[in-house]
């Protein structure tokens, strides 16, 4: 792994406010990986900021009758402020409008210019007489030819989402004046994508064999390849964005998607201004010992993955300084809200802001970080979220590390006991321990945040078992040193979640680091040190403090009317239930219902309604078949507990036994299954009464 790592989260376009796909999809990975990174010890520059310049820009300044600055310096503000409430560790958070990202732009742009990469293409534009302008793409609105919506604008129709060229729209006018436009003609500068592409096939492939690249990723590169890389547009008509200094061209800007990508070059080159040291960008961008990850949503493939590699490898055509192409580019699928996608328009989805008004940043963290879109898209419910804070966070986390230091302040007077000798109870949790930094470095290491916080949960949960099984509250009676060993060791994994969990819940585990009273803040520790129990008997604690709040459900009932426009489904009347026949209590003891955890959980080929689960029964593990498959997926079930019928008759299903049944609910008319759940932590193989 290299020792210095540039990590890059897309720049959030300045024309409004960041909602909560945009943290799913690029942000939170990224700050998720850099402090991870940081944790091992590894250098590190982590840059960001705004994208200012496009069309989208103009038009809302035009609409608002204000400068595009003035829209700029609105929205660059306000996501700025809500990065920081939401606690992005960002080195830098620039922005493109900065005289410095200017230089930086045409400095690449003049360079390709003078070298004679750019090609002249001379086109017809639509032209807005009455304005006396040429009209970029989205200053045309007209009706799609595919769809016939009245509405498209000149680049996509988003109604039926076809892109499209001005030229091709039924009725055409301008958005400035309301005319029909006509069509002149017009110069623009073109960057020769197509010329490389085979050296950018070369490039990904050997990226992914060295650095596995996400399938999803691969494939929407590919698409592009199969199609054939076609030259791009460097220039258009627009008075809002980079200038460019060539006779002819005085009334054109950069195309932003040229100067967009080259914002973390300037940004970095602002951190490096701003922290005194005018040269150290060059060490992150123009070292080939630099690993390099640049983190995205979908929708910015094709730029972060063919068009900046391809400007840079431009560039390093004939520089001796040459900039580093990204080792991996891990993009997220994306997040929808409630089963919709986020739409202002329609009132449906909430703004980061808006949410941290309500909530704080750590819950929202979690729960995203439980559901990324890292290989699909995902949802995000407002009952899910208050179910993840309540019975994760809450009972597990929070409930593990409030109950053993406020147990050691109430038996052992706050200080960290002796620990005694070792049983094979206490050997069992040590292990875990030790082993959960490394099992969860290799997902961090791998992109999979999903599965990292999964791990280091498991160590959580671990945990709350091993206090109970313990029972320190009954030793604390009848032996001592056996109560004092449980506290001890109990105090140790507070510690190690503490730093294990601070990539995912940065706030809390600080405060989890002052309840311990330990020296520094979690987020200056080592990541090794988390595997080893450190803290010396007779160290003092601090105050114990509630780590995490329940939200109530009418807390979550107004967040749903306020953010999805719908009003909470009213009270279901109670449905007739069918009667059958009493049975003896008799009867009812041979069925054997037991808690199960579920290990792992994969689709049964060939059939659309059965998963294929590996569950853990107390110290049996075995394979149940369950026809739960269109109301779970896989990856969401796994380290649940559920409730089994133990002492079924196997069977097989599909081709594939099934030793056991997990207990279901239906609650509506359309059928959705919930799997029965334990509500509160209780060891796998405890018997259902």
């Amino acid at each position: 792994m290299a020792e210095r790592i540039l990590v890059t989260a897309a720049l959030p376009y300045a024309n409004g406010q960041i909602h909560l796909g945009h943290l799913a999809g690029a942000y939170l990975p990224s700050d998720i990986y850099v402090r991870f990174q940081r944790l091992k010890g590894r250098e590190v520059v982590f840059i960001c900021g705004s994208d200012e310049h496009g069309v989208p820009i103009t038009l809302t300044a035009d609409k608002e009758g204000i400068t595009p600055q003035a829209v700029v310096d609105r929205y660059h503000a306000m996501n700025k402020a809500a990065f920081e409430k939401f606690g992005m560790s960002f080195d830098n958070y620039s922005r493109t409008s900065l005289p410095l990202h200017h230089r930086t732009a045409l400095e690449f742009f003049l360079d390709f210019h003078k070298r004679g990469i750019l090609k002249e293409k001379k086109e017809q534009q639509f032209f807005d007489p009455k304005a006396n302008m040429f009209l970029p793409d989205r200053y045309v609105e007209g009706t799609c030819p595919v769809c016939s919506n009245p509405e498209a604008r000149g680049d996509q129709c988003e109604r039926c989402g076809s892109y499209l060229n001005p030229t091709e729209l039924i009725n055409p006018k301008s958005k400035i004046s309301g005319e029909v436009p006509v069509l002149r003609e017009t110069s623009h500068l073109y960057f020769p994508l197509g010329e490389y592409q085979k050296k950018l096939e070369s490039y990904i492939d050997i990226r992914n064999k060295r650095d596995r690249w996400k399938d999803n990723v691969l494939k929407y590169c590919q698409s592009w390849f199969k199609d054939g890389l076609q030259d791009r547009a460097v220039t258009r008509d627009l008075d809002w964005g980079v200038k460019i200094p060539l006779p002819g061209y005085e009334s054109k800007v950069l195309y932003v998607w040229f100067d967009a990508v080259l914002g973390y070059i300037s940004s970095t080159k602002e951190w490096s201004e701003r922290t005194g040291k005018p040269d150290e960008w060059k060490k992150f961008w123009q070292d080939e010992s630099t690993k390099y990850v640049a983190f995205i949503g979908k929708d910015n493939v094709v730029f972060h993955c063919i068009v900046f590699p391809a400007m840079l490898m431009a560039w390093n055509e004939t520089h001796q300084q040459k900039y580093v192409l990204p080792e991996n580019v891990p993009a997220n699928e994306f997040l929808n809200f409630e089963g919709q996608k986020f739409s202002k328009s329609r009132g449906i989805g909430i703004d980061v802001q808006d949410f941290l008004e309500r909530f704080p940043a750590d819950p929202l963290r979690y729960y995203l970080a439980s559901s990324l879109p890292e290989y699909r898209d995902s949802d995000f419910y407002w009952r899910d979220f208050q179910a993840k804070n309540n019975n994760e966070l809450a009972d597990i986390l929070g409930n593990f590390v409030n109950r053993t230091l406020a147990f050691a302040g109430k038996t052992f007077n706050g200080v960290v006991p002796e620990r005694g000798d070792i049983t094979s109870l206490d050997r069992t949790i040590l292990d875990a321990l030790n082993a959960t930094p490394t099992a969860a470095q290799k997902c961090f290491e791998e992109y999979r945040f999903r599965d990292a916080l999964l791990e280091i949960m498991n160590l959580a949960r671990a945990a709350n078992k091993y206090f109970n099984d313990s029972e320190p509250w009954k030793t604390a009676k009848s032996d001592a040193s056996r109560c004092a060993t449980t506290i001890n060791v109990s105090i140790q994994v507070a510690r190690s979640l503490a730093v294990l969990m601070f990539p995912f819940v940065p706030s809390s585990c600080e405060k989890i680091w002052r309840m311990l009273a330990l020296e520094g803040k979690a987020a200056e520790q080592s990541w090794d040190s988390a595997g080893s129990a450190v803290i010396p008997p007779g160290h003092k604690l601090g105050t114990t403090e509630i780590l995490f709040t329940k939200i109530e459900d009418d807390v979550i009932e107004q967040a749903i009317r306020e953010t999805t426009n719908q009003q909470p489904a009213p009270s279901a009347t109670p449905k007739q239930v069918e009667e059958k026949p009493s049975i003896t209590i008799d009867d009812f003891k041979k069925v054997e219902l037991r808690v199960a955890k579920i290990l792992e959980c994969e689709p049964v080929p060939k059939s659309e309604k059965l998963l294929k689960l590996q569950v853990e029964v107390g110290t049996e593990r075995r394979q149940i078949v369950a026809g739960i498959a269109k109301h779970y997926k896989p990856e969401d079930l796994i380290g649940k507990s559920v409730v089994v019928v133990y002492n079924l008759q196997p069977a097989k299903l599909m081709g594939q036994e099934s030793k056991g049944m997990i207990l279901a609910a239906s609650s509506d008319d359309d059928g959705k299954l919930f799997v029965v759940s334990p509500l509160g932590e209780i060891a796998s193989g405890s018997v259902v009464r």
